[in-house]
């Protein structure tokens, strides 16, 4: 098979349709030898009727139905892993990446020798806030990481085979997929794309932090390292203010009296200690759960012609 097509479905009954008439219309411009792969991640509405129908009608369309909603990523994950095709393009079905992409990111391939072409935007989508904290997080992930991740990147990307059979080797359960695209290696070229905007992210401000400290606890243990460092410079710190005082109190029978200083340094090492013990319990709490083996996601059942 010469290319498959991976899409994830969650709230797209709107756009499922026309999706698939602009996907399949651009894939026949490059090859008869092709596949739609459709995977369901649990979305409340009709989009698994939809898809179901398309399959139905279509011998390219496979449709793969997860048990429940298991998330974006590893739903991704998933069609990936099914994926038959030399080549395999990746796009979000909302059409806020348009399907017309595939014949630009299949040239940039060719041209560039490359294993993978990934979309990545000029300018970010979004308002004020939105724009800064983007930044904020590859500044961030990118400083703690081994593996840096360039600014402003989109799902969209077209690879190669062998690309993907070397991703999807990976089995986290606390899947940041971005991160394993960047760890995975080969040859990638990034591709400028225009994103279209169809209203408010679904990511809150408290679920950014959470993807942004998982991301670095996931890819990075640079966090405990800095845990180390932090604990020799405040021991040193206070070694010196120990053997101030015992000067002071020696050589000049001073005591010095600071009952509010006193306070203070027990809320802040007290502070501290919290902060230190939640970051390593961040860490224990992911070996917890990579060592269940569970899968990451659930087939319901897989819609596939034989």
């Amino acid at each position: 098979m010469d290319l498959s097509i991976v899409t994830t479905l969650y709230y797209s009954s709107p756009y499922l349709e026309e999706f698939y008439r602009r996907i399949k219309r651009e894939a026949e411009e490059i090859t008869g030898d092709y596949e739609i792969i459709l995977v369901n991640d649990g979305s409340p509405d009709n989009s698994l009727d939809i898809a179901i129908s398309l399959y139905e009608r279509d011998e390219k369309v496979k449709v793969i139905d997860l048990s429940r909603n298991f998330g974006h990523h590893k739903a991704m994950m998933t069609g990936l892993a099914h994926a038959k095709g030399a080549l395999v393009f990746l796009i979000d079905s909302d059409l806020e990446q348009e399907p017309e992409l595939l014949g630009k990111f299949y040239d940039e391939l060719r041209k560039s020798d490359a294993d993978v072409v990934y979309g990545v935007q000029q300018t970010r989508r979004g308002d004020l806030f939105e724009r800064i904290t983007g930044d904020l997080f590859y500044k961030l992930f990118n400083l703690l990481s081994d593996y840096p991740l360039p600014s402003n990147l989109l799902t969209i990307r077209l690879m190669t085979q062998r690309y993907v059979a070397s991703l999807v080797e990976h089995r986290e359960r606390e899947t940041i997929i971005a991160g394993l695209w960047a760890v995975t290696g080969f040859k990638q070229a990034p591709l400028f794309v225009h994103m279209h905007h169809k209203g408010n992210s679904a990511y809150n401000p408290l679920r950014k932090i959470t993807i942004t400290v998982n991301a670095i606890t996931s890819f990075s243990n640079r966090p405990l390292v800095f845990i180390f460092y932090m604990g020799c410079i405040i021991s040193s710190f206070a070694s010196i203010a120990a053997l101030y005082l015992v000067v002071r109190r020696i050589f000049f029978d001073t005591l010095l009296s600071g009952w509010p200083s006193l306070i203070v340094s027990v809320w802040l090492m007290g502070g501290l200690t919290i902060f230190c013990l939640g970051v390593i319990g961040i860490y224990l709490s992911k070996i917890f759960m990579e060592t269940k083996k569970r899968p990451y996601t659930i087939i319901r059942q897989f819609y596939e012609r034989k």
